[in-house]
Order: structure tokens, then C-alpha cells, then sequence
């Protein structure tokens, strides 16, 4: 049963509290990376065999069948991942920067460039759950930013078949490569290319604890979007709430890991104790009723506060991936919030909206680094080159400063570059 705590009567560590994963997979990852590197497709199709189940001869999906799977999914769904790809395209539209140039004083033109990243690889998660939502949501911001080509690697199944859904889902977000490959070993051949997989220069995506250490050993060999933690959700509602609603938002979550973490706020203690019945009833009627279970009595917790306000500074501190504002009047707390990956508003808006169809991005900051780190954007695939150019009469204005501030730093050879050319002339 989730516990309920209320604040300022329970130690601040207990409220704060985060879930910590216990595995240690650092030297395992490590292992399995170097392999990649030393031997290539001949270690990825043998890890595939291992992990996977599944012999394979060929790491690459053909074209006929991503037109097999397509044609296997229910023309319902085909429609519905299109809505959503159009919602997403339009959110992630309005994040396109622009290169600019500043052309201000005589002889003087410094800008800034916008360029995308070459290639751009997303690992697509395909364990206990298959994810064409995580295809969507990582494949159209690479796309819009202009990346060359976009991969996917996703782990196939014993026969050595990928998910139709996620195949679909590739083909809807224009994805141009896809991988049968599954945790750190599908990292690893992304970070370092082998004879199949090519070498990208951003790694993006989801996984288990493997994914998201080797994500970490590769970062410096190619850039990542961030390290992701468990599923979180933390709901701030006042007692006008719906407990049912609720307790659904609050299994959403749960029912992604045993790790998850589900949380309630609430400046209403009978609220509380609705919400703690709710989910008793809830639970045993779900299909992944075990790992909802696990999620709620390990991490789950309800937290009463004195008010909404101090609530919305609990919620602050805890910095969720995932945050809804089931109050009245959401919008007048907005500019209140300050540390969340993705923000609910209102008692009609599901975190479900967000993983799905409603057109942000759900590759959210988990484990508190909502405070320093955002959703994933088109900014994740473009990176930044500066200009400067000076004419000869424009530099001449200021070579002296240059040099002068530079005799401070006691870099003498970087002062002799800035008047050198103007002893030339004299």
C-alpha cells in the first residue's frame, strides 16, 4: 500500500527521497563495449544470440519487411501514429533556430551558425514493452533539424523480427536506417560504428540500466541527449480532485518499472486517503498489475502539505520527469513551477497526452535533473558555429585593446598577433 506522509511531521530526507538503482553494471557494460570495438558485427550478432535469443545473419531491417510489418498493423493505429506524428511535427516546428548575423559597426560581421548533426542514432526500447510512441518523439526532431540520416536500433525478438508497431512507427517518422539491437552492444556499435552499423554523432533514447551506463562510458566518443532514470510522475491536486483520476494518473507511471516512482501532493488529507483506497482497487485490475504493485509499495508516496503553496515548492524540489497540476485555475500556478520535465495542466490532461499524441516531446529529464537539463528538441540534433570577420581598417580600431588584454593574461605571442599586421604598414 502506498505510504502517506505528511509534511513537516516526517524527516525532509524521507519526503525528498529518490529511487536508486542497486544494479551495478559499469564493468559488465565496459566489457561488452570493447568487445563491440575489438570485434564488431561478429560480437553484435553473437550478444544478439546471447541476449536476444535470435541468430541472425543480417543486422539491418530490408525494406520488404518494414512493408511486411506495415502491413500487419491495424489501419486504426496507421492513422492514429500519423495524428501523432503531425501533433509532434508541430510542436517541434516552433523550436527551429535560426543563424544570425550582426553587421553593426564598419568593417565589422560576426554571426552564428546553425547546423544539424550528420547522423543521429536513436535506441528505441524493445524488453518488456514495445515503444512507437519513443520512435515518434526522437526520430521527427532529427528530422526537422535536418540530419543527414537517422538510425534506429532496436532489439528483435527470438525469431529475430522487430515489433510491426515500431517498424511502422520508423516509417511514419522517416527514419532511414533500423538495426536489430538491443542494449549496451547496440550503444557501443552506435558510438563506434562497425561493418553494418555506421558511426552517429548523437545518441538519443530510452533503455534499461545497460543502455544508460554505456550511454555514459560512450559520452566523449559521440554526444548523448542524457542519462535517464526510472519513470516518475508527481501529481500536485487540491481536494477538488478526482481520486480515480488520480490513482489512473499515478499507475501510468507505475506500470513502466518496478523502479518507477509515483507521487501526490496534496494540501487535502481526505484527498490522501481516497487516492491510497483508489489504488487498491486499481492495481489488481491492471494487465502488469505486479510491476504497478512493486512501484507503488517501494516509491510510491503521498505527501500532504499544509497548502497548494508549499506543495508546489515540494514538487519544485523534487524536480519530476513528469508533473500535473490538478487544480483549479492551473495556469495562475504555471510560473510557479520551475523545475519539471513536462507539465499537465488542469484535471482533463493525462500524462498519457504527453507520452503519446498531444505533440511535446516525452524523452523527459528524470532523477532530479529537471533542475539543469530539458526535454528532448530539435536542439538536441543542430549544434552552434561562430564567425567573426574584420577588415584591415576594423581591426585596426582595436588591436591595441585585443593586445593589452591579452599582455594581462601574460599570452604575449596572442598581443604580438593582434598588432602584428599594423607594424607592418608603419
Amino acid at each position: 500500500m502506498i505510504r502517506i506522509l505528511t509534511y513537516g511531521e516526517v524527516e525532509a530526507a524521507e519526503i525528498f527521497a529518490r529511487v536508486v538503482p542497486e544494479i551495478d553494471v559499469e564493468a559488465t557494460v565496459a566489457d561488452i563495449i570493447a568487445t563491440v570495438r575489438k570485434e564488431g558485427d561478429k560480437a553484435l550478432l553473437a550478444y544478439c544470440e546471447k541476449f536476444d535469443g535470435a541468430v541472425l545473419s543480417d543486422l539491418q531491417v530490408s525494406q520488404e519487411e518494414i512493408d511486411e510489418a506495415v502491413a500487419q498493423v491495424e489501419p486504426r493505429f496507421l492513422e492514429i501514429l500519423e495524428k501523432a506524428a503531425e501533433n509532434i511535427r508541430t510542436f517541434h516546428q516552433k523550436q527551429v533556430r535560426n543563424s544570425f548575423i550582426i553587421n553593426n559597426t564598419d568593417g565589422v560581421v560576426i554571426g552564428q551558425k546553425i547546423i544539424p548533426v550528420d547522423r543521429a542514432g536513436l535506441y528505441v526500447p524493445g524488453g518488456t514493452a514495445a515503444y512507437p510512441s519513443t520512435v515518434l518523439m526522437d526520430a521527427i526532431p532529427a528530422k526537422i533539424a535536418g540530419c543527414r540520416e537517422v538510425v534506429i536500433t532496436t532489439p528483435p525478438n527470438r525469431e529475430g523480427k522487430v515489433n510491426p508497431v515500431i517498424l511502422a512507427a520508423a516509417k511514419v517518422a522517416g527514419v532511414d536506417r533500423i538495426f536489430k539491437l538491443g542494449g549496451a552492444q547496440a550503444i557501443a556499435a552506435l558510438a563506434y560504428g562497425t561493418e553494418s552499423v555506421p558511426k552517429v554523432d548523437k545518441i538519443v533514447g530510452p533503455g534499461n540500466a545497460f543502455v544508460a551506463e554505456a550511454k555514459k562510458q560512450v559520452f566523449g566518443a559521440v554526444s548523448i541527449d542524457m542519462i535517464a532514470g526510472p519513470s516518475e510522475i508527481l501529481i500536485v491536486a487540491d481536494g477538488n480532485s478526482n481520486p480515480r483520476h488520480l490513482a489512473a494518473d499515478l499507475l501510468s507511471q507505475a506500470e513502466h518499472d518496478k523502479l518507477a516512482s509515483a507521487v501526490l501532493v496534496t494540501d487535502s488529507a481526505d484527498l490522501a486517503l481516497a487516492v491510497q483506497a483508489e489504488l487498491e482497487k486499481q492495481i489488481p485490475l491492471l494487465e502488469r498489475a505486479e510491476i504497478a504493485r512493486a512501484s507503488i509499495d517501494k516509491n510510491g508516496k503521498i505527501i500532504v502539505a499544509p497548502d497548494l503553496n508549499v506543495a508546489v515548492e515540494i514538487a519544485n524540489e523534487i524536480a519530476p520527469e513528469h508533473l500535473e497540476l490538478c487544480v483549479d485555475a492551473p495556469f495562475d500556478w504555471l510560473d510557479k513551477i520551475r523545475h519539471a520535465g513536462s507539465i499537465f495542466m488542469g484535471r482533463n490532461c493525462p500524462e498519457a497526452l504527453g507520452d503519446y499524441f498531444a505533440g511535446p516531446n516525452h524523452t523527459l529529464p528524470t532523477s532530479g535533473t529537471a533542475k539543469f537539463s530539458s526535454p528532448l528538441s530539435v536542439d538536441d540534433f543542430v549544434k552552434k558555429t561562430q564567425y567573426t570577420y574584420y577588415t584591415k581598417d576594423a581591426l585596426a580600431r582595436v588591436a591595441e585593446d585585443v593586445a593589452f588584454f591579452a599582455t594581462k593574461e601574460g599570452l604575449t605571442a596572442h598581443a604580438k598577433s593582434a598588432v602584428v599586421r599594423l607594424e607592418e604598414d608603419q
